[in-house]
């Protein structure tokens, strides 16, 4: 089933998979001097975000790794925001302060998302290695000093659970206007660490009674997040069809979603518009909707969606 859009409502945007941190539940597998092999120039990016712009698409996501030490990113922040798109930026804060604030609060930032994995800094650098958590809450007020929407995001471990009350009240002291949180996804790093990290279901369920405790705690306040709960959640509120979205990796290439392990296009050899109509086209394979399937009867499947291959989608029928 397809959308039928002339071009993707959202984007998410990988820029690069290096990162300042290797933290221990990282889906992306992230790391300091991992970057993914040939990652887009500048010149190619811009390139990216000039169709993204003519093509209308109200939405934009730049992630990473850690998005800011691309040495392009205002750039193409800039670019982008300046050509009417609204923009979400994920970063971990260590490297975020009145500079890099000032520059986005002249552009339309919808969410200037920031991950809280403790409350304080034995528990937090546990998480995130290297990290200060001191460094994450100046860049979260220095956020609402500049007037930029605060998203705190919070992944529960065995490391860090029983700081999740207090993480959650942080975040509304921080003025967030949300926090993000739920099941642990079975992913990237948090794949390899999968016992170490996940939760127990009687933690799980204690801890979904602490949402739905603050979820009315902070009601017209700050939005809790944490519905649908997991992945295969997710999964089983949604029919099968194509989104409105589209997943650009650091070298180009476009996958058909985070949970599988399959791209459909390349953003270096075919224009955004092209990449869309195929990645339209790949949701009529059948090894998508059987990946669904599986992932649905054990989520141990997700530990491979970072092992990425290309989905064969020239035998399928065009789009209509």
């Amino acid at each position: 089933m397809s959308l039928n859009l002339a071009a993707p409502s959202f984007i998410a945007w990988q820029l690069t998979r290096d990162c300042n941190l290797a933290c221990l539940h990282c889906c992306t597998d992230s790391a300091p001097g991992r970057p993914f092999p040939n990652e887009l120039t500048r010149q190619e990016s811009l390139s990216i975000a000039e169709q993204i712009v003519k093509a209308q698409v109200p939405y934009v996501l730049l992630a990473g790794g850690e998005p800011l030490i691309v040495p392009h990113f205002f750039e193409l922040a800039q670019f982008l925001g300046h050509g009417g798109v609204y923009l979400k930026v994920e970063t971990n804060g260590q490297i975020f302060g009145e500079k890099e604030a000032e520059k986005l609060s002249h552009l339309p930032i919808r969410s200037l998302q920031i991950s809280i994995d403790g409350a304080t800094q034995a528990v937090y650098s546990k998480m995130r290695p290297g990290a200060f958590l001191e460094k994450t809450l100046f860049a979260c007020r220095t956020a609402r000093k500049f007037n930029l929407p605060l998203e705190i995001t919070f992944a529960p471990t065995k490391i860090n659970i029983f700081e999740a009350e207090a993480v959650i009240d942080l975040a509304a002291s921080l003025g967030a206007f949300r926090l993000n949180t739920g099941h642990l996804m079975r992913l990237g790093t948090a794949a390899k660490l999968w016992e170490k990290l996940n939760l127990s279901p009687e933690d799980y369920k204690k801890f979904y009674n602490l949402l739905e405790m603050k979820e009315k705690e902070f009601s017209g306040k700050m939005e809790i997040l944490f519905r649908p709960f997991s992945i295969q959640e997710d999964l089983m509120a949604k029919k099968i069809s194509s989104p409105g979205t589209i997943l650009i990796l650091p070298d180009g290439r476009v996958r058909v979603s985070g949970f599988l392990p399959y791209t459909c296009a390349d953003l270096r050899q075919e224009t955004l518009i092209q990449a869309w109509e195929k990645c339209q086209k790949a949701y009529q394979n059948p090894k998508i909707s059987s990946g669904f399937e599986e992932i649905l009867k054990d989520d141990f499947v997700l530990a491979g969606a970072n092992q990425l291959r290309p989905l064969e989608t020239s035998d399928l029928p065009a789009m209509v």
